[in-house]
């Protein structure tokens, strides 16, 4: 049976309970509808907050359905596609900018800001925050006031270690990209391949029944069929909402970057990102505050993996089939450093979690190092990659001995 802190009931308090959250989050989204097919006019701000907003809103409707389809999922498919769920947002955003790059050139750069903003942002932030919230929890103080002597750290099961082999492969891959200065339809590709065969290994990962609380659990409760359905017409809606809000969201942006002066590439980079993805922090934390820290850990690395996979290798495709010339998406010199500073990133994090712990220490150097690396300073840029470089070559040579079997976990089977 299935772990939940409520039980299915006719009674109206529990579909006040179930119904208020997703109709506050509809009612959030016509503001951008009534924008979208009323062609009322409107300024640049009023298209980012009112877009921005539905975004935000669906996605947290995603994140409530994600959680709920757990039940339907095996243990590691369900973290995966729950956090695929909770990104959308983020692809659909980076996707619409590549395919608006095969006709308009100056759209380019947006591409790849969105993409490294977005993964800088996940592990950067998001893995350093939820250690934090760990750290302070209510479990986390009594043990060390018990003086037990454990240093404080989250542990993660085995089976993530296919999680950061598929991390290695897809940065090598990566690297090409910046000493190529374009983002081939072939990397493009090979990078969906790895995300289609990381799924496949995941799928058949060991199935734990899930514990779902709050809004989650509402859903979670209903007759098996009930919730199928509603499940689906909801991810129906939030999809569409997004779709629909992308193209309008991503031009508001622009717009409201060019009326104050504000520089657009910042903006893309760190603003869309955050709102597209706080649903998917607000899961990730809220897992954390509940004492499940390694669940919400695990979520947010199969995040960055899906967006540095799936997400990363699907810009191409859409800039080719949005008339994009020579088979390959351009990147110029400012996107060259910032995927090198995102893939030394990456790097960094995977080789302090090869084994598979995630201490306060490391999480307080991953959150400066990102600090640092948000000051709208181009110069550095690519000094800044080689110091997480070389900290992960460190890190690399302390836990060699776990090196090849993580290369080897995603090619061998999931424990059960």
């Amino acid at each position: 049976m299935s772990k939940h802190v409520v039980s299915f009931n006719s009674g109206l308090s529990y579909w006040l309970k179930l119904a208020l959250p997703f109709l506050v989050a509809i009612a959030a989204c016509f503001p951008a509808m009534r924008l979208e097919f009323g062609h009322f006019e409107h300024t640049a701000i009023e298209g980012l907050l009112s877009f921005g907003l539905a975004i935000v809103a669906a996605a947290f409707i995603l994140g409530w359905i994600g959680e709920a389809a757990e039940l339907d999922l095996s243990g590691g498919l369900a973290v995966s596609i729950l956090a695929l769920v909770a990104i959308l947002p983020e692809y659909v955003v980076s996707i619409y900018f590549s395919w608006a790059a095969g006709a308009d050139p100056k759209m380019v750069e947006y591409a790849t800001a969105n993409l490294t903003g977005a993964n800088r942002i996940v592990q950067g932030f998001g893995w350093p925050i939820v250690a934090l919230i760990a750290f302070m929890s209510v479990k986390a103080v009594k043990a060390r006031k018990a003086g037990n002597g454990k240093k404080f750290g989250i542990k993660l099961e085995e089976d993530s270690r296919a999680d950061l082999g598929f991390l290695i492969i897809g940065s090598i891959v990566m690297l090409i990209v910046p000493v190529a200065g374009a983002m081939h339809l072939l990397i493009g590709i090979l990078l969906v391949v790895i995300y289609c065969v990381y799924l496949w290994r995941v799928s058949g990962s060991a199935r734990q029944e899930p514990e779902l609380e709050g809004t989650a659990a509402y859903v979670g409760v209903l007759p098996k069929w009930v919730r199928r359905s509603f499940i689906l017409s909801m991810l129906a809606f939030s999809a569409t909402v997004i779709f629909i809000s992308a193209h309008p969201f991503g031009d508001s942006l622009i717009e409201a970057g060019k009326a104050f002066n504000i520089d657009e590439y910042i903006l893309v980079q760190w603003l869309a990102p955050i709102a597209s993805e706080a649903p998917e922090f607000t899961l990730a934390f809220l897992f954390a505050f509940r004492g499940k820290e390694a669940a919400a850990l695990a979520i947010l690395i199969s995040s960055k993996l899906n967006q540095w996979t799936l997400l990363a290798g699907s810009m191409p495709i859409a800039y080719v089939i949005g008339g994009g010339s020579n088979a390959a998406l351009p990147v110029d010199a400012r996107g060259a450093e910032e995927l090198w500073l995102t893939t030394a990133q990456t790097l960094l994090g995977v080789a302090i979690l090869l084994t598979l712990r995630w201490g306060f220490g490391s999480s307080m150097l991953m959150l400066g190092l990102f600090l640092v690396s948000v000051i709208p300073d181009e110069s550095f840029r690519n000094v800044l990659g080689a110091v997480h470089l070389l900290i992960a070559l460190v890190y690399f040579w302390i836990n060699r001995a776990l090196i090849m079997p993580t290369l080897r976990s995603p090619f061998s089977k999931p424990k059960r």
